[in-house]
């Protein structure tokens, strides 16, 4: 796999898979096309199902014996991410973040997609089906926006900031009962605190500079993987809760976006209060 080369065909196909089985159901869902999974809150619609399955069939045309790991069937089937932090080559794809505002028929969600060599994160793109353009990340070679017609712009954390002035998405829904607590107590040092229901937004808005920081304790690769490149190749500094960095292959440990690692360190420090 040629990742200067094959990451425009990537783009292409999620753009091409929002297009064709997303959009087309944007506020048009048919009765019986939204369904929950584990609980009320973790939604599923025809257009999640239909999009990995495009996507999914397509990457393993192109990349046979490619390890394909997405968000809808792994839910089925947990013995898929089996390997993941192992295989060859893998990728990881999120068809829609955000389904519940999907469903609710709200702009903002996105389309996922890492690709994983041996654990290693070395690729990770984040489609906004609403806006038609891309962020993009290669290890190593930085991040950018590109648009629908091809043009593209860098990417860039923002700048470093004092406690109370730094704004940004703060999820505490998954954390253990013990630590809500202090979780919620750090949030209210922090500037202001947001959350869209959309990691991909998330991550996106963290790359561009235009929020300092984000927190989630359950780290699912499909809502993750991409979104943790990318915002590393912006010049964030994110690692989870006990120092590592991120892997594909930890589902629940916490982890924290920061603009540097000083920055890290300090929100860090009042999570443990």
């Amino acid at each position: 796999m040629d990742l200067s080369r094959d990451i425009g065909f990537l783009n292409d196909l999620l753009r091409r898979a929002a297009a064709a089985e997303i959009m087309p159901r944007f506020r048009c869902l048919a009765p019986g096309a939204v369904r929950a999974k584990s609980s009320p809150l973790d939604l599923v619609t025809d257009a999640d199902t239909a999009a990995e399955a495009m996507i999914t069939r397509e990457l393993r045309q192109r990349f046979p014996g490619a390890l394909v790991v997405g968000e809808e069937a792994a839910s089925a089937d947990l013995r898929l991410l089996d390997g993941l932090a192992e295989a060859e080559l893998a990728f990881v794809i999120d068809p829609i973040d955000g389904t519940a505002n999907f469903a609710a028929g709200l702009g903002l969600f996105g389309v996922m997609l890492a690709v994983v060599r041996r654990g290693e994160l070395v690729a990770g793109i984040i489609h906004d089906p609403v806006a038609d353009d891309s962020a993009m990340a290669l290890r190593g070679e930085g991040a950018w926006t590109e648009d629908a017609a091809g043009g593209r712009s860098p990417l860039r954390v923002a700048a470093a900031a004092g406690l109370g002035e730094m704004q940004g998405s703060w999820s505490w829904r998954y954390f253990p009962m013990a630590e809500r607590g202090s979780v919620l107590a750090a949030a209210a040092r922090l500037g202001a605190i947001f959350d869209f229901r959309c990691a991909a937004h998330h991550y996106r808005m963290l790359a561009a500079g235009n929020s300092h920081f984000s927190l989630y304790y359950r780290l699912l690769p499909w809502d993750h993987a991409a979104g943790s490149l990318l915002h590393r190749e912006a010049g964030g500094y994110g690692a989870m809760l006990d120092g590592r960095d991120y892997r594909v292959d930890v589902s629940h440990c916490g982890y924290l976006c920061a603009p540097d690692r000083d920055s890290w360190r300090e929100i860090r420090a009042l999570i443990a209060g």
